[in-house]
């Protein structure tokens, strides 16, 4: 299988060194916009560098696309009718409008979309997706979510994320979704600026916090932030009427505890590429198993479409200052 990977950014050169070494792969290509970023990332993994101009031609068995949004709707326009599979990182696009043409034109010309939604392949998260649905938690009653970066956001990124909805808090979205296996009726949300002041500038935000719940009576409470002094820290709990599980709460959790020494905040975090990196080793060993035909699709397009739906309501519910059924986000 040849392999296209459009980016040699930093989930370019990811993407790159995982299919290098996946030996199902017979030859891996690298283009970017920048071709000496593509030449430099292809010499270190013995990959093949490809001219920007030739992004889009049928020369692949398969293509990864990690550009910036901004170049999705270039790069899936040229892809997408060859009919292969591809790799999309999230988001596919930052409207609703564009989301639903890309998957539009994925489904008419026989193209399959996977979405790049590590978090579903992280070993432990996956746990909790298990142990809820084999039934060993019994009645699911409600899910608790943290998502915290180390750092806080250059303005450069900003101006392009679409927001800390659209950006951070989708892929909490789509595990709700996928955990639950059913989608998120209402959702309230409050955003403010707290300690980094360039966020005021794009209408955005430095903390969040989120109330929401499913169609099947679930209540999640999720809490985001841009910055964590301590490190990279994503954690989830699931409450049940058999169990209670977490996720991501281990010796490099970004965490300090008070009154007893739970073995946490030893080597903490660094960032999301340290924190699901083996996620994403097996996330793209799955997309690989996908584009063979090997298995049915694990993160299918409507999970970035749903997604986005609730990020754009969590903005509506801070327009309004109200509670928002997602079903009236159209």
């Amino acid at each position: 299988m040849r392999v296209l990977v459009v980016g040699a950014g930093r989930m370019g050169a990811i993407r790159v060194e995982d299919l290098v070494a996946d030996q199902r792969v017979s030859e891996v290509v690298v283009t970017n916009r920048n071709p000496e970023r593509a030449q430099k990332l292809a010499a270190t993994w013995g990959a093949t560098a490809l001219p920007w101009e030739e992004a889009t031609a049928p020369v692949a068995d398969a293509v990864v696309v990690a550009v910036g949004t901004d170049a999705h709707d270039h790069i899936l326009g040229g892809v997408l009718p060859q009919g292969i599979p591809v790799l999309c990182e999230k988001p596919i696009a930052l409207t609703l409008e564009d989301t639903a043409a890309a998957i539009d034109l994925a489904e008419r010309s026989g193209s399959r979309m996977f979405i790049g939604f590590q978090r579903r392949f992280d070993e432990d998260i996956r746990g909790i997706y298990d142990t809820v649905h084999s039934g060993a938690i019994g009645t699911l009653y409600s899910m608790s979510m943290d998502s915290r970066d180390h750092e806080p956001s250059t303005k450069e990124f900003l101006a392009g994320s679409g927001g800390i909805f659209r950006d951070l808090h989708v892929h909490d979205f789509d595990l709700v979704r996928w955990i639950t296996g059913s989608n998120i009726a209402t959702v309230y949300a409050t955003r403010q600026v707290r300690e980094f002041p360039d966020y005021a500038e794009f209408d955005d935000g430095d903390i969040s916090a989120i109330s929401l719940t499913t169609d099947s009576g679930v209540q999640v409470v999720i809490s985001g932030a841009r910055h964590d002094a301590l490190g990279h820290d994503v954690r989830m709990e699931a409450f049940g009427s058999k169990d209670s599980v977490t996720a991501g709460l281990n010796p490099r959790t970004p965490l300090r505890t008070i009154g007893a020494d739970l073995g946490v905040n030893t080597t903490p975090y660094t960032g999301f590429v340290d924190r699901f990196r083996e996620a994403f080793r097996n996330e793209t060993r799955a997309f690989v198993s996908f584009a063979s035909g090997e298995i049915d699709n694990p993160t299918p397009p409507d999970s970035a479409l749903e997604s986005l739906r609730v990020a754009i309501a969590c903005e509506e519910s801070i327009r309004t200052g109200a509670g928002v059924a997602v079903a009236d986000i159209s």
